[in-house]
């Protein structure tokens, strides 16, 4: 089945530098994946080493969608229009088995990029809402113009029960009335109230590690923090 050729069918931007790009199999039928898995990508139709890049779409969603910032490895998808080549190499690591979790709060963990991820996770749980308990998106970025799927959050994400805190890191002097530092720090005064939860985490190596490192002190069993990979 792999390499497999894409085509860009569309592409949607959420800020000056990162846009969502939606693609499909250029023939044939479509791979499936786990929710949050990593797929790995080239760009163009040459030869070069593979890009890893999470899902951000749900399994069930028509066709792929991959969350892309410019000046990154894939950056140069955003000088390609649509119906541009792009080459499907693997799907790799584990994603997120939320159906092992019914019952449970899930907690979702992001930092910039990292919620690509946890949203294909978080609309996956949508398909089956009433298996789960509360559905926590903890979502942190640089600043107040780095949030990506903002609509998305206003509409659907709200009406589907989920509860959304932000944090930037970066304050550049325009108004914010939530909280800033890092998204870790979010989790002191929430993991209390909840009941059998599982975390669901993605950034950075070192976010990933201080998240774990905090949510272990604040009493969280090391089975139920989950990475996608």
């Amino acid at each position: 089945m792999f390499p497999m050729p894409l085509k860009i069918t569309r592409t949607s931007e959420h800020t000056p530098h990162v846009s969502s790009f939606f693609m499909e199999p250029a023939e044939g039928a479509r791979p499936g994946f786990v929710a949050g898995q990593v797929a790995v990508l080239r760009a163009g139709g040459g030869k070069g080493k593979g890009t890893y890049i999470a899902f951000a779409a749900a399994p069930e969603d028509e066709g792929y969608e991959f969350l892309v910032k410019r000046g990154q490895a894939l950056g140069a998808l955003f000088e390609a229009g649509p119906g541009a080549p792009v080459m499907l190499e693997a799907v790799v690591g584990r994603g997120f088995p939320v159906e092992e979790y019914r019952g449970h709060d899930l907690v979702f963990v992001a930092m910039g990029t990292g919620l690509a991820p946890l949203r294909s996770a978080l609309r996956h749980v949508f398909q089956t809402r009433d298996d789960y308990g509360r559905l926590i998106v903890l979502y942190g970025a640089r600043t107040l113009d780095d949030f990506c799927f903002e609509e998305e959050i206003d509409t659907l994400w709200r009406s589907r029960g989920v509860e959304l805190r932000q944090v930037i890191s970066r304050p550049d002097g325009r108004e914010w009335s939530g909280p800033t530092g890092y998204v870790q720090g979010l989790l002191d005064h929430l993991v209390p109230e909840l009941e059998r939860p599982v975390a669901l985490v993605c950034g950075s190596a070192e976010m990933i590690a201080q998240t774990r490192g905090r949510l272990l002190e604040l009493g969280f069993e090391p089975g139920k923090i989950l990475t996608n990979y």
